[in-house]
């Protein structure tokens, strides 16, 4: 990296138009007090940019807000990039309409997916939209600001950050992800009923994260000198039916929250911690185990986010952005985001240092017995213009066995994408040996479905 003055920084934010985690950034980079500069909102949906320029304008303005940032919306991607010191990508591929028929359309063959983001034939629908994308940005990167740090937020994670690196072997990216952040609270929850600890945080739990994104596991976790593993079999063994909720959100009136069973029963299965929560990890598991259908899922205390759900909550955050717009309402500085990101910013600008979970290349071997290729999640060290992976050691047999059907289903999707003309045998093979898919058609049935969502999506 170029020397960068951390009061002067140049941020590139593309999807800038968000109607969400765009006010998530701004939250945490107003209330840091040691960063300052330019946030430059590059989105395809304009106006949307420009309703966040004001918003970000605005909060900058107050006189509660320390971190204060110079917001401008940029209408070319290339003048967005120039010079940026970080690059932000946080982008939905094309709409909700698209997702609908990612998440619903393969319900005709029994196949019901809790996000379709990631995994299953919705992740690799959506990643055949998303990765061209993606290996445009990584162009754009490598020629207007080849030694920024790239931060991506955008599913499916490790594909898209497959996709930067294959675009541009050089560049310095990495996914952020916050779902390992849920289940350090879920230790912490009982680490406190258990032992009578008051106000643990996630941060005083210290774990090893080994995984691919969405399906990440612990092997380690403590809470300062003790060994959480004992405590977390014996809080399953007296809670497995009830599970545990904690704090305002309840399976039942939530669509992204869950009793966390499926982390449970996996810990019975296999004796790792799974890390993320219940609705990723279910997908990444064979259909019949927590996805058969609908009544399973509610066996299991979680939802299926209908992409309808989702429609209607873009309603509500359209609201909201014109409230913000108008002055209306105000950001609350007091709210907890439960992201990383501005940290790992000031680390990489030199001011101190974090460990925290990311998601890039198993370049360095940081998880042993997985290809060097695959994008892995694991914990790192941040430091001034470097990201170091934690050796995080070896992917036990049995969950390894788990994570290498969607590791080479990554394979067979950049590949179908690197090709040009999309290979529709490739994305039915890729189907058929999704852990979802599995028993859920005949090959003739799962190409009939993978052709007719590559029609209504691509």
């Amino acid at each position: 990296m170029k020397q960068v003055d951390a009061k002067d920084l140049n941020i590139a934010y593309i999807g800038g138009g968000s109607r969400g985690w765009a006010w998530t950034l701004m939250t945490d980079l107003a209330k840091e007090k040691e960063l300052a500069g330019t946030v430059k909102l590059y989105d395809i949906d304009v106006p949307a940019a420009r309703r966040n320029e004001i918003i970000g304008n605005h909060l900058s303005s107050r006189k509660d807000v320390p971190g204060k940032w110079k917001y401008e919306v940029t209408e070319r991607i290339e003048d967005a990039l120039k010079d940026a010191d970080f690059v932000i990508i946080s982008i939905l591929p094309k709409t909700f309409d698209e997702m609908e028929v990612d998440v619903h359309m393969p319900e005709r063959l029994g196949v019901y997916q809790s996000v379709g983001d990631t995994a299953g034939p919705g992740g690799m629908m959506r990643a055949l939209r998303t990765l061209p994308i993606f290996l445009g940005f990584a162009n754009a990167i490598k020629e207007n600001c080849p030694e920024a740090w790239v931060i991506n937020y955008t599913n499916p994670m490790s594909l898209c950050v497959k996709a930067l690196y294959t675009g541009f072997p050089e560049i310095k990216a990495f996914g952020c992800c916050h779902e390992v952040f849920g289940t350090q609270k879920v230790l912490a929850e009982i680490v406190m009923r258990t032992l009578g600890e008051k106000n643990v945080r996630k941060d005083d739990i210290n774990v090893n994260v080994l995984g691919i994104n969405h399906f990440t596991w612990f092997d380690y976790a403590t809470y300062r000198s003790t060994d959480l593993f004992p405590i977390y079999k014996k809080y399953i063994d007296e809670h497995f039916e009830e599970g545990i909720e904690f704090g305002d959100d309840n399976w039942m009136n939530s669509t992204f929250a869950c009793a966390h069973r499926v982390k449970f029963d996996l810990f019975r299965r296999f004796g790792w911690i799974a890390a993320a929560g219940d609705r990723h990890l279910a997908e990444f598991m064979p259909g019949n185990d927590y996805l058969k259908d609908p009544d399973t899922v509610k066996k299991w205390k979680f939802g299926l986010t209908s992409v309808a759900w989702r429609k209607e909550d873009l309603k509500h955050r359209l609201e909201r952005s014109e409230r913000l717009v108008k002055g209306l309402e105000e950001i609350n500085l007091n709210e907890d985001t439960g992201e990383e990101g501005v940290g790992m910013i000031k680390a990489l600008c030199g001011l101190g240092r974090k460990i925290s979970n990311v998601n890039i290349p198993n370049f360095a071997f940081q998880i042993n017995n997985l290809p060097a290729d695959a994008v892995v999640e694991t914990n790192a060290l941040f430091e001034r213009d470097v990201v170091r992976p934690v050796f995080a050691g070896a992917i036990k047999p049995d969950i390894k066995a788990l994570i290498m059907p969607h590791v080479m289903n990554h394979e067979r999707i950049m590949k179908a994408v690197l090709g040009g003309n999309i290979d529709v045998e490739l994305i039915t093979e890729a189907f058929e040996t999704d852990p979802l898919m599995k028993g859920k058609g005949t090959k003739d049935e799962i190409r009939k479905l993978v052709t007719d969502m590559m029609r209504a999506t691509l």
